[in-house]
Protein backbone atom coordinates (compact mmCIF):
# COMPACT_ATOMS: atom_id res chain seq x y z
CA UNK A 1 0.00 0.00 0.00
CA UNK A 2 2.82 2.17 0.63
CA UNK A 3 4.30 1.69 -2.33
CA UNK A 4 1.34 2.30 -4.44
CA UNK A 5 0.78 5.85 -2.31
CA UNK A 6 4.47 6.31 -2.98
CA UNK A 7 3.88 5.94 -6.97
CA UNK A 8 0.72 7.87 -7.02
CA UNK A 9 2.37 10.95 -5.26
CA UNK A 10 5.27 10.74 -7.70
CA UNK A 11 2.92 10.54 -10.53
CA UNK A 12 1.41 13.53 -9.65
CA UNK A 13 4.59 15.39 -8.36
CA UNK A 14 5.97 14.69 -12.67
CA UNK A 15 2.68 15.86 -13.73
CA UNK A 16 2.42 19.03 -11.48
CA UNK A 17 5.89 19.53 -12.50
CA UNK A 18 5.20 18.97 -16.12
CA UNK A 19 2.22 21.64 -15.89
CA UNK A 20 4.59 23.99 -14.36
CA UNK A 21 7.07 23.62 -16.84
CA UNK A 22 4.38 23.94 -19.84
CA UNK A 23 3.21 27.19 -18.46
CA UNK A 24 6.52 28.63 -18.21
CA UNK A 25 7.49 27.84 -21.41
CA UNK A 26 4.55 29.14 -23.07
CA UNK A 27 4.87 32.75 -21.26
CA UNK A 28 8.28 32.80 -22.38
CA UNK A 29 7.03 32.17 -25.69
CA UNK A 30 4.46 35.06 -25.49
CA UNK A 31 7.06 37.30 -23.68
CA UNK A 32 9.78 36.74 -26.81
CA UNK A 33 7.14 37.60 -29.27
CA UNK A 34 6.08 41.24 -27.70
CA UNK A 35 9.63 41.97 -27.02
CA UNK A 36 10.73 41.20 -30.95
CA UNK A 37 7.07 43.12 -31.78
CA UNK A 38 7.61 46.00 -29.05
CA UNK A 39 11.35 46.45 -29.77
CA UNK A 40 11.30 46.10 -33.47
CA UNK A 41 14.09 43.22 -33.45
CA UNK A 42 14.86 41.18 -36.50
CA UNK A 43 14.78 37.75 -34.36
CA UNK A 44 12.54 36.20 -31.58
CA UNK A 45 15.47 37.25 -28.81
CA UNK A 46 16.02 34.44 -25.73
CA UNK A 47 13.71 34.92 -23.05
CA UNK A 48 13.71 32.59 -19.56
CA UNK A 49 11.32 33.13 -16.47
CA UNK A 50 13.18 32.19 -13.79
CA UNK A 51 12.17 30.37 -10.35
CA UNK A 52 10.46 27.53 -9.76
CA UNK A 53 7.36 26.71 -9.27
CA UNK A 54 5.72 29.15 -12.02
CA UNK A 55 2.29 28.93 -11.77
CA UNK A 56 2.33 30.58 -8.43
CA UNK A 57 4.61 33.69 -9.67
CA UNK A 58 1.77 33.85 -12.25
CA UNK A 59 -1.08 33.73 -9.86
CA UNK A 60 -0.02 36.98 -7.84
CA UNK A 61 1.26 38.36 -11.35
CA UNK A 62 4.81 39.02 -10.08
CA UNK A 63 7.93 37.35 -11.53
CA UNK A 64 10.88 37.04 -9.44
CA UNK A 65 13.41 37.24 -12.15
CA UNK A 66 12.90 37.39 -15.75
CA UNK A 67 16.29 37.42 -18.36
CA UNK A 68 15.82 38.74 -22.11
CA UNK A 69 19.08 38.24 -24.27
CA UNK A 70 18.82 39.71 -27.83
CA UNK A 71 22.00 38.60 -29.95
CA UNK A 72 22.97 40.28 -33.03
CA UNK A 73 20.76 42.97 -32.56
CA UNK A 74 22.14 45.94 -34.47
CA UNK A 75 24.07 48.43 -33.06
CA UNK A 76 25.84 51.68 -34.47
CA UNK A 77 29.19 51.84 -35.30
CA UNK A 78 29.83 48.21 -34.59
CA UNK A 79 27.52 46.43 -36.52
CA UNK A 80 25.78 43.74 -34.03
CA UNK A 81 26.03 43.24 -30.09
CA UNK A 82 24.20 41.20 -27.49
CA UNK A 83 21.66 43.22 -25.56
CA UNK A 84 20.69 41.89 -22.32
CA UNK A 85 18.35 42.86 -19.26
CA UNK A 86 18.03 40.96 -16.64
CA UNK A 87 14.54 42.09 -14.29
CA UNK A 88 14.17 41.33 -10.44
CA UNK A 89 10.23 41.35 -9.20
CA UNK A 90 8.56 42.08 -12.15
CA UNK A 91 4.86 43.75 -12.03
CA UNK A 92 2.61 42.30 -14.41
CA UNK A 93 -0.14 44.36 -12.88
CA UNK A 94 -0.91 46.25 -16.30
CA UNK A 95 1.34 44.34 -18.45
CA UNK A 96 -0.66 41.01 -17.68
CA UNK A 97 1.57 37.93 -18.49
CA UNK A 98 0.91 38.68 -22.38
CA UNK A 99 2.59 41.55 -22.05
CA UNK A 100 0.03 43.79 -24.07
CA UNK A 101 1.72 46.70 -25.71
CA UNK A 102 2.39 49.70 -24.23
CA UNK A 103 1.56 48.42 -20.95
CA UNK A 104 3.73 49.94 -18.80
CA UNK A 105 6.11 47.46 -15.88
CA UNK A 106 7.88 48.35 -12.57
CA UNK A 107 10.60 46.64 -11.79
CA UNK A 108 12.16 46.16 -8.38
CA UNK A 109 15.85 46.08 -9.62
CA UNK A 110 16.98 46.31 -13.34
CA UNK A 111 20.04 44.94 -14.96
CA UNK A 112 20.85 46.03 -18.82
CA UNK A 113 23.98 45.61 -20.92
CA UNK A 114 25.39 45.82 -24.30
CA UNK A 115 27.90 43.03 -24.98
CA UNK A 116 30.58 43.55 -28.21
CA UNK A 117 32.17 40.80 -29.33
CA UNK A 118 36.34 41.13 -29.91
CA UNK A 119 35.19 39.97 -33.80
CA UNK A 120 32.94 43.74 -34.28
CA UNK A 121 35.39 45.50 -31.69
CA UNK A 122 38.32 44.48 -34.24
CA UNK A 123 36.72 45.16 -37.86
CA UNK A 124 35.66 48.51 -35.87
CA UNK A 125 39.11 49.24 -34.89
CA UNK A 126 40.78 47.77 -37.99
CA UNK A 127 42.76 44.94 -36.09
CA UNK A 128 41.11 42.07 -37.93
CA UNK A 129 42.29 39.28 -34.94
CA UNK A 130 41.83 41.33 -32.29
CA UNK A 131 41.22 39.09 -28.53
CA UNK A 132 40.08 40.99 -25.33
CA UNK A 133 41.25 39.75 -22.08
CA UNK A 134 40.64 40.86 -18.47
CA UNK A 135 43.03 42.46 -16.56
CA UNK A 136 45.98 40.06 -15.54
CA UNK A 137 44.94 40.63 -11.81
CA UNK A 138 41.41 40.71 -10.48
CA UNK A 139 40.00 41.53 -7.00
CA UNK A 140 36.74 40.90 -5.47
CA UNK A 141 36.31 43.30 -3.08
CA UNK A 142 35.29 47.15 -1.87
CA UNK A 143 38.17 48.51 -4.09
CA UNK A 144 37.37 47.62 -7.27
CA UNK A 145 37.52 44.16 -9.43
CA UNK A 146 34.55 42.14 -10.97
CA UNK A 147 30.92 43.51 -10.68
CA UNK A 148 28.27 40.62 -9.87
CA UNK A 149 27.63 40.06 -13.32
CA UNK A 150 31.43 39.39 -13.63
CA UNK A 151 32.69 41.84 -15.81
CA UNK A 152 36.15 43.08 -15.35
CA UNK A 153 37.74 46.02 -13.77
CA UNK A 154 37.82 49.06 -16.98
CA UNK A 155 41.62 49.50 -16.54
CA UNK A 156 44.41 47.28 -17.62
CA UNK A 157 42.63 44.99 -20.09
CA UNK A 158 44.52 43.28 -22.67
CA UNK A 159 44.27 44.19 -26.23
CA UNK A 160 46.32 41.68 -28.34
CA UNK A 161 45.80 41.58 -32.43
CA UNK A 162 48.03 42.83 -35.18
CA UNK A 163 47.85 46.92 -35.97
CA UNK A 164 47.61 47.52 -39.68
CA UNK A 165 50.54 48.40 -41.01
CA UNK A 166 52.89 46.54 -38.54
CA UNK A 167 52.44 43.34 -39.68
CA UNK A 168 53.52 42.11 -35.53
CA UNK A 169 51.04 40.26 -33.20
CA UNK A 170 51.07 42.79 -30.29
CA UNK A 171 49.47 43.39 -26.82
CA UNK A 172 48.36 46.06 -25.38
CA UNK A 173 47.43 47.28 -21.88
CA UNK A 174 43.68 49.29 -22.42
CA UNK A 175 41.42 51.08 -20.33
CA UNK A 176 38.00 51.65 -20.97
CA UNK A 177 35.64 54.45 -19.70
CA UNK A 178 32.28 56.46 -20.96
CA UNK A 179 32.35 59.76 -21.72
CA UNK A 180 29.49 62.52 -22.32
CA UNK A 181 26.70 63.81 -20.27
CA UNK A 182 24.39 61.23 -20.62
CA UNK A 183 28.15 58.48 -20.87
CA UNK A 184 27.23 56.37 -24.02
CA UNK A 185 30.49 57.00 -25.88
CA UNK A 186 32.85 54.06 -25.24
CA UNK A 187 36.34 55.22 -24.94
CA UNK A 188 39.17 52.67 -25.48
CA UNK A 189 42.40 54.20 -24.64
CA UNK A 190 45.37 51.97 -24.58
CA UNK A 191 48.55 52.81 -22.18
CA UNK A 192 51.17 50.85 -23.58
CA UNK A 193 52.73 47.62 -25.03
CA UNK A 194 52.77 44.22 -22.93
CA UNK A 195 54.88 41.41 -22.72
CA UNK A 196 56.05 38.89 -20.92
CA UNK A 197 53.44 35.72 -20.26
CA UNK A 198 50.03 35.63 -21.05
CA UNK A 199 51.13 38.45 -24.07
CA UNK A 200 52.05 37.96 -27.57
CA UNK A 201 55.45 38.92 -25.96
CA UNK A 202 56.35 41.22 -28.65
CA UNK A 203 58.29 44.47 -28.26
CA UNK A 204 57.77 47.39 -29.80
CA UNK A 205 60.46 50.12 -31.60
CA UNK A 206 60.34 53.53 -29.82
CA UNK A 207 59.62 54.38 -33.11
CA UNK A 208 56.59 52.46 -34.41
CA UNK A 209 54.98 52.46 -30.67
CA UNK A 210 52.69 55.77 -30.70
CA UNK A 211 51.63 54.35 -34.00
CA UNK A 212 50.89 50.58 -32.96
CA UNK A 213 49.39 52.18 -29.69
CA UNK A 214 47.26 54.36 -31.62
CA UNK A 215 45.55 51.15 -33.92
CA UNK A 216 43.93 50.46 -30.10
CA UNK A 217 42.25 53.72 -29.45
CA UNK A 218 38.77 54.21 -30.40
CA UNK A 219 35.77 56.27 -29.55
CA UNK A 220 32.42 54.85 -29.61
CA UNK A 221 29.34 56.86 -29.82
CA UNK A 222 25.80 56.23 -29.20
CA UNK A 223 25.89 52.95 -27.31
CA UNK A 224 22.95 52.76 -25.94
CA UNK A 225 21.87 50.40 -23.16
CA UNK A 226 18.45 48.77 -23.07
CA UNK A 227 15.68 50.79 -21.68
CA UNK A 228 17.84 53.37 -21.81
CA UNK A 229 20.08 52.85 -18.20
CA UNK A 230 22.88 55.20 -17.55
CA UNK A 231 25.90 53.12 -17.34
CA UNK A 232 27.40 52.21 -13.98
CA UNK A 233 30.24 49.40 -15.06
CA UNK A 234 31.84 48.36 -17.71
CA UNK A 235 35.05 46.17 -18.28
CA UNK A 236 34.98 42.73 -20.28
CA UNK A 237 34.18 39.13 -19.17
CA UNK A 238 35.62 36.54 -21.93
CA UNK A 239 36.95 37.78 -24.96
CA UNK A 240 33.81 40.63 -25.01
CA UNK A 241 33.43 44.16 -23.74
CA UNK A 242 30.58 45.01 -22.07
CA UNK A 243 28.93 48.00 -20.56
CA UNK A 244 26.64 47.56 -17.63
CA UNK A 245 23.55 49.72 -16.35
CA UNK A 246 21.76 48.78 -12.73
CA UNK A 247 18.79 50.60 -11.77
CA UNK A 248 16.43 49.93 -8.77
CA UNK A 249 12.88 50.60 -8.88
CA UNK A 250 12.38 51.25 -12.97
CA UNK A 251 8.78 51.44 -14.73
CA UNK A 252 9.60 50.77 -18.14
CA UNK A 253 7.58 49.15 -21.34
CA UNK A 254 8.80 46.98 -23.88
CA UNK A 255 9.47 49.13 -27.04
CA UNK A 256 12.09 50.87 -24.35
CA UNK A 257 14.28 47.52 -24.73
CA UNK A 258 15.98 48.85 -27.86
CA UNK A 259 16.17 52.79 -28.23
CA UNK A 260 17.07 54.41 -31.13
Amino acid sequence: MFIAISAVIAALAVLVGGVDFGASTYAEYQLSRAVRRDAGLDSDPFVAILGFPFLPQLRRDRYDEVEIKAPGAAQPLIGKALLEATMHSVDLTDATWRFRPGAKIPVGTLETRVIIGNVYLGRYLGIRDLMVEAPPVETNDATGGTTESGISDSHGLVFTGTPQGYGKRVSVAVDLSMSGADRRTLEITPTGVLTGPDTADEDVPDAERDKVLAAFRGSLPQQRLPFGLTPTNWGARGSDVIIEGIAEGMTVTLPQFRLP
